[in-house]
């Protein structure tokens, strides 16, 4: 049953990554873009990486010596509960959110939900998403060519994403920056 669900939430991600690509696209009308090829880039990196992950795991001298009856629920529920962050961050900024790197004329500073204790929350559960992703396969080579290229794609937008909120929303966001980590509560 847990293979099955595993499956299904495998399957169902890149769908729901699809739809929030299509949906939540900024508005040229609504939003100034400030996303600077940074879309494009997560996106190329992650089909890459996760091929190139699941060629790996082929390499047998690479597994991890854990029994699937542990590694497959701790991969499960890495997995799920970076789906939930994510889209409880997503559905916490609302109209701001946008997969593109967008600054709407209303933007503000949102402090509720998970940013209360991260500026990034949708990208901490992408990442929590991939490193259970990544354990599922049982190999530390499929875990390092999905996770390193995956995260330091996800830095460089995040990068870009604090250039724009800084330059529109100055202090306010500088105040925020100063108060709370990026990706993980109290470590960085």
């Amino acid at each position: 049953m847990q293979d099955v669900l595993a499956n299904l939430l495998i399957f169902l991600f890149p769908l729901s990554e699809i739809t929030l690509a299509v949906v939540k696209r900024s508005r040229s009308g609504s939003a100034r873009s400030e996303d600077r090829g940074s879309m494009a880039l997560l996106w190329g990196t992650i089909v890459i990486a996760v091929t190139l992950g699941f060629l790996a795991q082929a390499i047998p001298a690479a597994r991890i010596p854990a029994p699937g009856s542990v590694l497959g629920p701790v991969a499960l529920v890495l997995f799920v509960g970076g789906l939930v962050l994510r889209w409880t961050a997503i559905l916490t900024l609302g109209k701001f959110f946008t997969v593109d790197v967008a600054i709407h004329a209303d933007h503000t500073v949102v402090r509720s939900g998970p940013y209360r204790f991260m500026r990034h929350p949708s990208y901490t559960g992408l990442l929590l998403a991939f490193l259970g992703f990544g354990l599922r396969f049982g190999n530390w080579l499929s875990l390092a060519v999905m996770l390193v290229p995956i995260a330091l794609a996800v830095h460089n937008r995040v990068a870009k994403e604090e250039q724009a909120l800084l330059a529109s929303l100055g202090s306010e966001y500088a105040a925020y920056c100063a108060e709370t980590k990026r990706y993980l509560p109290n470590l960085f």
